[in-house]
């Protein structure tokens, strides 16, 4: 079922005109394209603005009623207020039945709780796309584009080009251009947990398996020999001279003693 929006054609123009448009309740906008020249135009605020908080609304090819005529059209652009539930302006755009539009279609995740990321791997998927480009005849647009999670894993994603495109609609890229749609991972909140675990259990003396090292495992500092110990037999003969020589230095002082 279509969407219908009712406008008027919009006689005043400039700033102060269409201030005073919004504070009665009116939104200011313009229409335009096809082979028509472009139409200021002026909607009720209540009705638009409800309108807008509904995706298909954004979507779709919509009837608009301007002062009884209906024509074809898409929403190209909205300009909200910052706080207030107030439409500033919009832009709406012609479309002809057998022209192709360019257009923002919705993702749709589905399948998520079956996926080895969430059902498995205790993992989180994020979705890094919220609409996608396409092209195809107004005939053929889509509400939404559905994006099926099941078989996603940790460590993957899916792309723009693996996505199933409905009959008649083609994406709207350049050259090797495929964005990430969603993307699986662990959350960081576990990863942190993990690595201060492994922090604690490292400052605590814990090995790689769990086991804390006994000390009696290890090598004293006495047993690891720092160079090469020379063999028994080279050290005796040292010896023996080391101790005749001491004999020899005894016998001199003796002489010396008799001598005086």
């Amino acid at each position: 079922m279509a969407i219908e929006v009712v406008a008027q054609t919009r006689k005043t123009q400039g700033t102060g005109a269409s201030r005073r448009l919004r504070f009665s309740g009116k939104v200011p906008g313009i229409l335009y394209g096809g082979k028509k020249p472009a139409v200021t135009i002026e909607l009720d605020n209540n009705p638009l603005y409800h309108h807008l908080r509904n995706e298909k609304f954004h979507a779709s090819i919509l009837t608009l009623t301007l002062d009884g005529a209906k024509e074809q059209v898409l929403v190209r652009a909205v300009n909200m207020h910052p706080f207030k539930a107030e439409v500033q302006h919009i832009d709406f755009q012609r479309v002809s039945a057998d022209e192709k539009i360019h257009i923002l279609v919705p993702l749709h995740f589905i399948n998520a709780e079956k996926s080895p990321a969430i059902k498995e791997q205790g993992g989180l998927i994020t979705h890094v796309l919220n609409e996608i480009d396409v092209r195809c005849l107004p005939a053929d647009l889509p509400e939404f584009i559905e994006v099926d999670l099941s078989q996603l894993a940790i460590g993957h994603s899916i792309h723009v080009r693996a996505l199933a495109m409905p009959k008649g609609v083609e994406l709207a890229l350049g050259g090797n251009e495929n964005p990430t749609v969603a993307s699986a991972q662990i959350p960081k909140a576990a990863i942190a947990e993990e690595e201060e675990a492994a922090a604690a259990a490292a400052a605590a003396g814990v090995g790689v398996e769990g086991i804390v090292a006994p000390a009696e495992a290890l090598p004293a500092a006495a047993d690891v020999p720092t160079v090469k110990q020379k063999a028994p037999e080279a050290a005796a003969p040292a010896a023996e001279e080391k101790g005749k020589g001491g004999k020899g230095e005894k016998a001199d002082k003796g002489d010396k003693g008799d001598k005086r």
